[in-house]
């Protein structure tokens, strides 16, 4: 395995496959776990990744990486899993062989088209899973929901408004400000739909406190690394063809934490056949040149 990427003061980031850097961690080393994967359907995300294979082989990469992750997910490890609601009822029974399911969080995603004789498409899933009994689950709050025209609350609280928390209402499993980022200000890769900060962000303050390390096996354009950074979290990831993307936007809003070394004993959570050294040298930042298609072997 080749050396990080880009390290900070509180992560790194492997350029290559996440099976590979799995299968050298320690079980029982993570704390929260945010996955969002290609979902075979054919998306051109720009960089030459093969995202249309047979469902079969697709399924069986899957199950691997699943797997995997459940694996070095601590007790009490929290592992949230972003999908289309078709892959959700595939994954779920994967990840409820080693974990227990908390919620199906269903995310509005406006702007889809209607696909035949279907049901307009109007939300992704992401699944909440944890080993056992949650070691951290922190409540969000919400500020009540205002018109953007008028000002006015939208909702009706049936004359108990005055006894509502000030700090706001309680987050559910049902989030209205989700769409992706499709305005090009917004991305860090051009050209291609990416998560909203805000997921990933939740996931991380729901499951994590500061201190603990946050893993993301399919970096994309870095969304959850920037959620670690930003609110104390260590992190851990991988991505096979957009690193230089996530390098950006980690120097451009933490310029500081990118030019340290990291603080966290990274080398503790591999295993001892693993060339710690090798592993987190700092070396040259340079990309990993790989064919498409090579998530699936």
């Amino acid at each position: 395995m080749k050396s990080p990427f880009l390290t900070t003061s509180h992560g790194v980031l492997f350029a290559g496959d996440c099976i590979e850097v799995l299968n050298r961690l320690k079980s029982e080393t993570i704390d929260t776990i945010f996955a969002d994967p290609p979902f075979n359907l054919g998306k051109d995300y720009k960089n030459g990744f093969n995202d249309k294979v047979a469902k079969s082989e697709y399924m069986e990469w899957c199950r691997i990486w699943i797997k995997e992750c459940c694996r070095v997910l601590k007790p009490g490890g929290a592992f949230f899993l972003y999908a289309t609601p078709e892959l959700a009822v595939q994954f779920a029974p994967i990840m409820g062989e080693q974990l227990d399911f908390r919620h199906w969080i269903a995310l509005t995603m406006k702007g889809t088209f209607p696909r035949g004789n279907k049901l307009y498409p109007a939300h992704y899933a992401l699944l909440y899973y944890t080993r056992g009994k949650p070691r951290v689950f922190n409540k969000i709050r919400l500020p009540i929901e205002t018109c953007r025209h008028c000002r006015k609350e939208i909702k009706d609280y049936g004359g108990h408004r005055d006894k509502m928390n000030p700090e706001g209402v309680n987050l559910a499993d049902f989030w209205t400000d989700t769409s992706p980022n499709r305005h090009k200000k917004f991305k860090v890769r051009p050209g291609v739909n990416e998560l909203k900060l805000v997921i990933p962000e939740r996931a991380v303050l729901i499951s994590t406190d500061p201190g603990d390390l946050v893993f993301d096996p399919f970096g994309g354009g870095g969304s959850t690394f920037q959620a670690a950074e930003k609110h104390q979290r260590n992190w851990m990831g991988t991505e096979l063809y957009d690193c230089a993307h996530i390098q950006n936007r980690i120097e451009e809003n933490f310029a500081l934490s990118a030019a340290q070394e990291p603080q966290f004993d990274f080398e503790s959570l591999f295993n001892n056949e693993t060339n710690k050294n090798q592993i987190l040298r700092r070396g040259e930042r340079e990309g990993v040149q790989v064919g498409s298609g090579t998530h699936l072997s």
